[in-house]
């Protein structure tokens, strides 16, 4: 909403300050500036407010606002007094303001850094987390516009205000004065701060996505008058599926009789049925949909999904009606699944609801699905229908304008039904929450992820996000950092899927190889080998093995403390007559499944070659299908893997790398303990794709070993770094004005800036003849280096701009002459002369913001290793102590580093002391886009630092910070 033409042309109308919300109880409303033109609207407002809640505001009988009330509550200049209104269908539901004050409480403006704030939230609304998003939003401006603390008076009485700022996580006080409660909060974000918001922001999410899919009752609008279509479709398979709600038809043009399709109510409008409808399925085209929306806003439905298609992907016209179309939903507290969404299921008993054109849903379970693509999500039903697994929900998004994966991932941390969540993704719309999610919900479950869409300028239709400039192979690191199992194909999902979901996690990756093919059971010891595991010698049970030889070995193998898992070989037998035999797939699932019941708890998969009956008998006891689980152990069996739970405890600390996996305390016992074995066992038809399965689970595990001591971010409480000082120099070198497309420092800058953290940059000088540079080595002392620091040259020595190691003026004047001669007048070539650093091995270290994954720290060895191999490891930024250890160590060269071939070691403790500086200085400073040391020289005592590169820019917009919003594409 724009402010109306009388509103001060001096502080223009904040429309930054918008934002859709998510609620406690899973609605949206929307947060918004008052303006002038919101007159009208507030009185209607006041008129609504109990007089009970008038009085704590007003600490007087207040029963109605005057003129002058109305006209000061709307008119605000936006810097010294501001006031926000939450909105639901466009009506005011709460407002909150602030007025600038000064130490004695008088009105004041800047410099004055304190503001009185107070709330009003009608009766109706309030319990649904309105004064806490309110409260997020209004410390935002107010810290903008250099506010730093609030004050706020509220009776003793008002309970509920006192625990909204108790609870707010902000730094305060509290005195009791002339009968009211001051409270003093402190607007600074602190960790107590950022987590009660990122805890309510999970909450709301979840509970909104809850009410999608756990709805009383579902209308589907659309549905035709004759068999077939959509609508028609949808209502089938909704009842189909055995809904335990009330379902109803929808469609204008059903005649005015017509009490009934397929044997559900049927009625023209949601506003003819006489019951509260919770989620509507639309099915009707695109320019119909708004009608619906806004049938559906003004009846108090809860959610859409939305099947139209004909919005986004298909272009700038379609993207415009998408945008509207959640603007729409959203002013009515509603959220959407898609549009051009294929649909929803959960297989709750208490639920089983199939709101989607899937004709088979799959069997109930305990893997979670999202995909964002329909033609995937029917690929993933039909695969995982096939080999038995179930689901406990599935979702097809679409275009996703509003339900993300994200949210998802939100609602499946707590849910004590998933246990595995796989996602089919096309785009991120805010990568930096995903990453935070997925590595928060990967502590307590695996998160597998197929990312499409992987090349630059790929991005499907429909899916407006930030384009990202790094690399694909940048991202999978990124996500496995987080905890994320990235996977490059569906069918690569499916596999890890059912394994993480039906096997304990394996304590280490030693791997124990029985079957009765000597061929298959080399084919899986190579294919162990190639994942990076620890195969032992495949054991050959020979092709006259029995079902009982399988159980047999299986048991001894599980029995055997030297492995972790085991792979299961099986060909079909040979009989006497030479002919080869399918068996009895089923004797040999059986033989299988005893052994595996009996042992200790440890994967097992089965790797078949054409045996009959054998999938589908392994998968028979389906573990995918939910279960009673067995009540808590009282002790942790010491191999066991950490326990995948839908609690919200996060796992706590293991004292060593071998210790157990963290188990969340309250909930199930870990997979690995006795008895949590799930009676399905992953079988696979190539040996090549079980043991990829399986590595995935043995790194996944190794990372929730890992993480169940997290690193530290050291503080560095020497005196080599100056925050305030580097902060200083910063603003001054963008200056009052700053270009918006950055600053690149000189190498004098860069050193100085950097030198403010702790990072030495040895010092060049110019030799712009060939008398300059031996002025120039006479002072820095010999031997030096000769460097051209031309773009087109820089770092070049394969083309000999730089020449090393000269002793004296002889050899320096030669190594001028004989640089100028082959590549140009030294005008073109510009170079520098600088002193020998010791000997050692040459890297490379970076970090720069990426404008869709955020700071990112990067690490190699200079020259062909990272530039031509892209032998590159990365980090996200702020690095841990344990994240610069592994990033050193994650580059397939790391070796080099470490004495190969009998080298001696470099300092590998300096070099992560650099990258953790790095690190800070990119986080402290968001204004540091870009940093880049070229080349670092890591001897086997400290390192030194030849080139540096530093680019400024005002700082970019951070979308994993600040108050909690929903996000606009």
């Amino acid at each position: 909403m724009q402010p109306a033409p009388e509103q001060s042309p001096h502080h223009a109308y904040p429309d930054h300050w918008e934002a859709d919300v998510v609620l406690r109880d899973g609605g949206t409303a929307r947060i918004r500036p008052i303006t002038t033109d919101d007159a009208e609207r507030l009185v209607s407002f006041y008129e609504q407010v109990s007089d009970e809640s008038k009085y704590y505001r007003f600490f007087a009988p207040y029963p109605r606002l005057s003129d002058r009330d109305v006209h000061r509550f709307t008119h605000h200049d936006y810097v010294d007094r501001v006031g926000l209104a939450v909105t639901v269908g466009g009506e005011f539901i709460a407002t909150v303001r602030y007025d600038r004050i000064d130490e004695r409480g008088r009105p004041a403006s800047a410099p004055a850094d304190q503001a009185e704030v107070a709330f009003l939230v009608q009766d109706a609304h309030q319990g649904r987390g309105v004064a806490s998003a309110l409260l997020e939003h209004i410390a935002a401006v107010a810290r903008e516009r250099g506010i730093r603390r609030f004050a706020a008076e509220v009776l003793p009485a008002n309970n509920k205000m006192i625990k909204v700022f108790r609870d707010a996580g902000y730094t305060q006080r509290r005195s009791f004065e002339d009968g009211s409660v001051h409270l003093t909060l402190d607007l600074e974000p602190t960790a107590e701060s950022l987590a009660v918001q990122r805890g309510r922001e999970q909450r709301a999410e979840a509970r909104s996505v809850q009410r999608l899919l756990a709805p009383g009752s579902v209308a589907v609008i659309g549905v035709g008058r004759t068999p077939g279509g959509v609508g028609r479709t949808v209502l089938r398979n909704l009842l189909g599926a055995g809904f335990t709600g009330r379902a109803y038809a929808v469609n204008r043009a059903f005649a005015a009789g017509q009490a009934t399709v397929d044997g559900v109510p049927a009625h023209r409008s949601i506003g003819e049925i006489d019951e509260p409808v919770d989620l509507a399925v639309v099915a009707v085209p695109a320019d119909r949909v708004p009608e619906a929306v806004a049938d559906c806003g003004e009846h108090g439905v809860q959610g859409l999904v939305v099947l139209s298609a004909g919005y986004a992907e298909w272009g700038a016209e379609g993207r415009d009606r998408q945008r509207e179309l959640v603007r729409q939903a959203r002013s009515y507290g509603m959220r959407i699944i898609g549009p051009n969404a294929f649909g929803l299921i959960n297989n709750a008993e208490t639920v089983r609801l199939n709101a989607s054109l899937a004709p088979e849903p799959p069997a109930p379970g305990r893997i979670g699905l999202f995909t964002q693509s329909g033609a995937i999500g029917i690929a993933l039903l039909s695969g995982l229908y096939r080999r038995g697994a179930g689901l406990s929900t599935f979702i097809s998004a679409g275009n996703r304008a509003d339900i993300s994966g994200n949210d998802f991932l939100q609602y499946w941390y707590e849910d004590p039904d998933t246990d595995v969540a796989l996602l089919y993704l096309e785009s991120l719309g805010n990568p930096r929450k995903f990453t935070r999610l997925a590595r928060r919900t990967a502590a307590v479950k695996p998160v597998v992820v197929v990312k499409g869409a992987r090349h630059s300028g790929s991005t499907p239709p429909g899916h407006a996000v930030p384009i990202s400039r790094i690399p694909d192979a940048t991202v999978s690191a990124l996500m496995r950092q987080a905890g994320v199992i990235r996977v490059d194909t569906v069918t690569e999902m499916v596999d890890a899927g059912l394994l993480l979901a039906d096997q304990p996690l394996p304590a280490g990756p030693r791997v124990a190889i029985l079957g009765n093919s000597e061929s298959l059971g080399l084919l899986t010891y190579d294919a162990c080998l190639a994942e990076g595991l620890r195969p032992r010698p495949p054991l050959d049970l020979t092709t006259a093995a029995t079902p009982q030889d399988f159980r047999n070995a299986l048991a001894e193998a599980l029995a055997d403390d030297g492995c972790d898992s085991v792979v299961v070989t099986a060909i079909p037998w040979v009989g006497e007559d030479g002919e080869a035999e399918s068996g009895d797939g089923e004797v040999l699932a059986a033989a299988l499944h005893t052994a595996a019941a009996a042992g200790p708890a440890k994967p097992v998969a089965v790797v078949h070659v054409e045996i009959g009956g054998l999938a589908e008998a392994l998968a028979a006891a389906t573990s995918t299908v939910a279960q009673p689980r067995p009540a808590p152990a009282p002790a942790q069996n010491p191999t066991a893997p950490a326990a995948r739970t839908g609690s919200t405890t996060p796992p706590g600390p293991a004292p060593a790398p071998a210790a157990p996996l963290a188990d969340a305390p309250g909930t199930t016992p870990p997979v690995g303990a006795p008895g949590a074995r799930n009676g399905r066992i992953p079988a696979y038809p190539a040996a090549e794709r079980a043991v990829r399965a399986l590595a995935e689970a043995v790194r996944y595990a190794q990372w929730r070993r890992q993480a169940a001591v997290p690193g530290k971010v050291p503080e560095f409480l020497d005196d080599t770094i100056d925050e305030p000082g580097t902060a200083g120099l910063i603003d001054t070198l963008l200056g009052p004005d700053p270009d918006p497309r950055g600053l690149q420092l000189t190498p004098g800058q860069a050193r100085e800036l950097l030198g403010r953290y702790g990072i030495t940059v040895r010092p060049t000088l110019p030799a712009p003849d060939p008398d300059a540079a031996v002025a120039a080595a006479a002072r820095l002392g010999y031997p030096v280096a000769l460097k051209t620091t031309a773009p087109h040259l820089r770092h070049r020595a394969d083309l000999g701009g730089v020449r090393l190691d000269l002793a004296n003026e002889t050899a320096l004047r030669r190594a001028y002459g004989e640089l100028t001669g082959l590549l140009g007048k030294p005008a073109e070539l510009q170079p520098v002369v600088q002193s020998m650093a010791p000997r050692g091995v040459d890297t490379v270290v970076r970090a720069a913001i990426d404008p869709a994954a955020g700071a990112v720290l990067s690490f190699g060895l200079a020259g062909a290793p990272s530039e031509l191999l892209g032998d590159t490891a990365h980090r996200l930024v702020p690095a841990t102590d344990r994240d610069a250890a592994e990033l050193i160590r994650s580059i397939r060269a790391a070796p080099v580093l470490f004495g190969w071939r009998g080298a001696a070691p470099v300092d590998t403790a300096s070099l992560e002391e650099l990258l953790l500086r790095v690190s800070r200085l990119v986080d402290d400073h968001p204004e540091v886009v870009s940093i880049a040391l070229e080349p670092v020289v890591v001897a086997t005592q400290g390192l030194t630092v030849l080139g540096a590169s530093v680019r400024l820019s005002p700082p970019p917009a951070r979308t994993d910070l600040g108050p909690r919003r929903l996000p606009n594409y």
